[in-house]
């Protein structure tokens, strides 16, 4: 009777054991992916060029003396604010001054000689040679009425032949005198005059050009600034020898600042001398408002890109030439595109553009697109989606196709991103 009970039992038990494996397990409820998503909608887009630049002062001089000398004294330091024509450093001039005396004093003296040509001697020697051709003019008029005379007597016998030839010999030596004379005069007032004044004129000239190198020597002991600005560098101390034509100083003007940046020419050609353009610059937390204030009319010979400037205000000399920075210029606008937010534009193994959408079973697709104009945060989308779409903005990496989403709200730190959230 237990063995049975027993044979029983173990029969029970598998019997049971076998009904309880048996048995499907409920199948699990499908687990919902948490999105974040907005509607693809239109509205203006402008394009913007995107370029690394680099600032540049508004005006730069680097100042060189155009004399050797040891610098006698600085009047600014490194990052002093000058003006234009403002004395920056003085050379050691003492030699130059005493140059600058003697020839002030040679050409006091061409002056003084100059007078005196032109109001002593060159009118003493043509009143000489006028005096000389009157006389000469008097004696001829004399021994022409002497021959005249002579000639009479002669024809009515009362002088012999021997005093009409002497006469008339006398006649033309005053003739002769009375040329030289004439001549002399033509040559003091023609020849004489004027090679005496050009003489004088070029004595005076020369003095004057020396007094004016010997004064220019000393002005280029005084080193002075061309530009307004700061002084960005001073190499030298006072007592060290200044060499001509090395930069003693460096000034900047750097109230405002260009950045100089090179595009290609097809982007070059869409913008405009005016347009807007946004700078952001390392270490600073805003950007920085720009405008295009040159487009280069010919292309760089050694890259084939267009120089394009940017200027920035810079009052309070926050920004530094020499950084780099990252320019964003606005472009042409487009004024019904459809746009979805940067983020949510992903890529496809096979290298291509697409978007997550969420159908209206709640599951999320992935649809290939064609992407164009991007501004700032959102980016223009040609086909593949239409305006209203639910495309997934936060939560799409990694995502397979089907997949069941819910879209939550935004965080505050993502609000005002295009389109806002659903």
């Amino acid at each position: 009777m237990p063995e049975q009970f027993a044979r029983h039992l173990s029969i029970g038990t598998l019997i049971l054991m076998l009904a309880t494996g048996c048995q499907k397990p409920e199948a699990a409820a499908p687990t919902l992916v948490e999105v974040q998503a907005v509607a693809a909608q239109q509205q203006s887009i402008t394009e913007h060029i995107t370029v690394d630049a680099v600032l540049n002062p508004l005006a730069q001089a680097a100042i060189a003396p155009k004399i050797s000398a040891p610098v006698k004294r600085f009047y600014v330091q490194r990052g002093s604010k000058v003006k234009q024509g403002e004395l920056l450093a003085t050379l050691e001039n003492r030699d130059l001054s005493a140059a600058l005396v003697d020839n002030h004093g040679s050409y006091d003296a061409a002056q003084a000689e100059y007078q005196t040509a032109t109001k002593a001697v060159v009118p003493e020697d043509t009143q000489k040679a006028k005096l000389d051709l009157a006389q000469a003019t008097a004696n001829l008029n004399l021994n022409e009425q002497i021959v005249q005379s002579r000639k009479h007597l002669f024809a009515e016998g009362a002088i012999p032949g021997r005093d009409l030839d002497t006469a008339q010999a006398a006649l033309v030596q005053a003739q002769a005198t009375y040329d030289l004379a004439r001549q002399h005069l033509d040559a003091v007032e023609q020849i004489s005059r004027e090679a005496a004044l050009k003489s004088a004129q070029g004595q005076l000239e020369s003095a004057k050009g020396k007094y004016m190198g010997a004064e220019a020597q000393l002005d280029y002991s005084e080193v002075r600034s061309p530009v307004a600005g700061v002084v960005t560098d001073r190499p030298l101390f006072a007592g060290e020898t200044a060499v001509a034509g090395a930069p003693l100083l460096i000034v900047m003007d750097t109230s405002s600042l260009l950045a100089k940046a090179h595009l290609p020419q097809m982007q070059a050609q869409m913008l405009k001398v005016g347009d807007t353009a946004s700078m952001t610059v390392p270490g600073m937390d805003d950007p920085v408002d720009g405008k295009v204030t040159l487009i280069s009319p010919a292309l760089d010979p050694g890259s084939t890109t267009v120089e394009v400037w940017v200027t920035v205000a810079n009052p309070n000399g926050t920004l530094r030439p020499g950084t780099t920075v990252h320019l964003a210029i606005a472009g042409k606008t487009m004024p019904h595109a459809l746009v979805v937010p940067a983020e949510s534009v992903i890529n496809t193994p096979d290298g291509k553009k697409a978007v997550m959408i969420i159908a209206a079973d709640g599951t999320a697709h992935i649809k290939p697109v064609s992407i164009g104009w991007e501004d700032h945060s959102v980016i223009q989308i040609v086909n593949g989606i239409s305006a209203g779409d639910q495309v997934i903005t936060k939560g799409a990496y990694a995502l397979d196709d089907g997949t069941k989403v819910k879209v939550v709200k935004a965080t505050e730190s993502d609000s005002g991103k295009a389109g806002g959230s659903n």
